[in-house]
């Protein structure tokens, strides 16, 4: 086997966040997600449902779909994980989760409204979202390998960084050349190419296939660079045995209080991000009225400061840890909740606006670039949060521990915002949970170590 440079290896494991960034940007945010919600919407306003609750009815089918998936990524995230730090081997299951991801993702073209299905959709949908989510834990726990251990902040937020990029790239293709507007034209005033019809949405829809297709080409540098580096000392274990370490990790993590609450605090202020990025599309879409492309745009700013604040975020977790830019991203997630949650379009604050008013326009697009900056550093950082938190020797465990952690509440902030969503009748409302979750995540990282508890799993290992 050819060897291959650290510096190589470095940019094929950055590839997996360039490729697998759409998921989030086109399909669970700014296109299919709002997607879906004006189809559904539709759909039940034919049934004779009313405009505004049939809005907030479809915010709570996507809501319910993506609590099923999360709660089958909680429980076979920590297992798998365990399995394969047993077994010693990460690329297989990439692999699967890989194909689970295209297959997901490709199938979003049959959803044509005149046969829209929600349960199929949300089904496959949900598909390629698990094979992202798993796909993500195997990755991650390569991420020790990668460097020294005061590089690793670095190293996570450039790989974010240029997953962000590629998520803006693939998103500005998007409605460049496909997604068209009002006047039947894209972004870029030419009609969709491909001869896509715009009366069956494929314009749309095609936004499946081109996920599909872009993570199947840009994963080629990761299985190509990307090479596991076996123990020589590892001993592979059957399924009983991994199951029993993972038992064992469980229990012993009261005596080590410091990942207990790192792993109980972005429980939930994660579950609060993903929330943000999950219904910001649908909410604008049903609360400012905004177009599938408006959206879009939207995205591209949000995506844009991603990009530069994980880049930023990755410097200052270098420099200061990851823990006080994990603080900091919360206090901002916090306040932009409180923004949105305070925008109509007839209103700011219950402040009332002039009608046809763009102040709440321009506030939502501040929103946006906050939450896009503030996520994009806060995952980053908290990626480097876990290897610092855990034991070495079981890396692959800890992340599936904090997909575990992350997932084991995902149904909370999307059954939340469905819940109030169905009873309030408002989407605005809906969006309320979300500052409840942001403060006890934040809470809970008072008890957290910046540096971890390397010392005690060196002593307990």
């Amino acid at each position: 086997m050819t060897d291959i440079s650290a510096r190589k290896r470095i940019w094929g494991w950055w590839f997996f966040d360039w490729a697998s960034q759409p998921y989030n940007t086109l399909l669970l945010t700014f296109i299919f997600g709002p997607y879906f919600a004006s189809v559904v919407t539709d759909l039940l306003i034919d049934q004779g449902m009313d405009t505004g609750a049939a809005k907030a009815q479809a915010q709570a089918y996507w809501g319910y779909g993506l609590t099923v998936s999360g709660i089958l990524i909680a429980v076979l995230a920590p297992v798998l994980g365990a399995f394969a730090d047993s077994t010693g081997k990460r690329m297989p299951w990439v692999r699967l989760f890989s194909v689970m991801y295209v297959l997901g993702a490709w199938m979003l073209w049959y959803t044509e409204p005149q046969s829209f299905d929600v349960v199929r959709t949300l089904m496959f949908f949900g598909i390629g979202l698990i094979g992202m989510e798993f796909a993500t834990i195997f990755t991650n726990a390569m991420l020790p390998s990668l460097g020294n251990r005061q590089d690793l902040g670095q190293i996570s937020g450039t790989g974010w960084a240029w997953g962000y990029v590629g998520g803006v790239l693939a998103l500005a293709i998007m409605l460049a050349l496909f997604q068209a507007g009002a006047s039947g034209k894209t972004m870029i005033g030419i009609t969709p190419v491909l001869g896509l019809d715009t009366m069956t949405k494929a314009d749309t829809r095609i936004v499946g296939p081109l996920t599909a297709i872009w993570y199947v080409v840009f994963m080629i540098p990761f299985f190509l660079w990307v090479r596991e580096r076996p123990d020589p000392n590892h001993q592979p274990q059957k399924m009983r045995a991994a199951l029993g370490d993972l038992w064992t990790t469980i229990a012993r993590l009261p005596s080590h209080p410091s990942l207990l609450a790192y792993l109980g605090g972005s429980m939930f202020y994660r579950d609060a991000l993903n929330g943000m990025y999950t219904f910001g599309g649908i909410y604008a879409f049903g609360v400012l009225g905004w177009s599938i492309m408006e959206v879009g745009i939207f995205g591209i700013v949000a995506a844009l400061t991603g990009a530069l604040f994980a880049w930023i975020g990755g410097k200052a977790d270098k420099r200061y840890g990851p823990k006080p830019v994990i603080v900091i991203c919360i206090l901002t997630l916090l306040f932009t909740a409180i923004l949105v949650v305070g925008l109509s379009r007839q209103s700011v604050f219950g402040i009332a606006v002039p009608e046809g008013s763009a102040l709440p326009d321009i506030l939502f697009y501040v929103a946006g670039g906050l939450i896009g900056a503030a996520g994009g550093a806060l995952q980053s950082a908290s990626r480097t949060m876990v290897v610092l938190q855990s034991n070495p020797d079981r890396m692959t465990e800890a992340f599936g521990l904090y997909a575990l952690s992350g997932k084991a509440t995902t149904f909370l902030a999307p059954a939340l915002i469905a819940l109030t969503s169905e009873v309030s009748g408002s989407q605005r409302m809906g969006i309320t949970p979300l500052i409840a979750l942001f403060l006890i995540g934040l809470i809970l990282l008072i008890w957290v170590k910046p540096a971890g508890e390397q010392s005690k799993w060196s002593a307990s290992s």
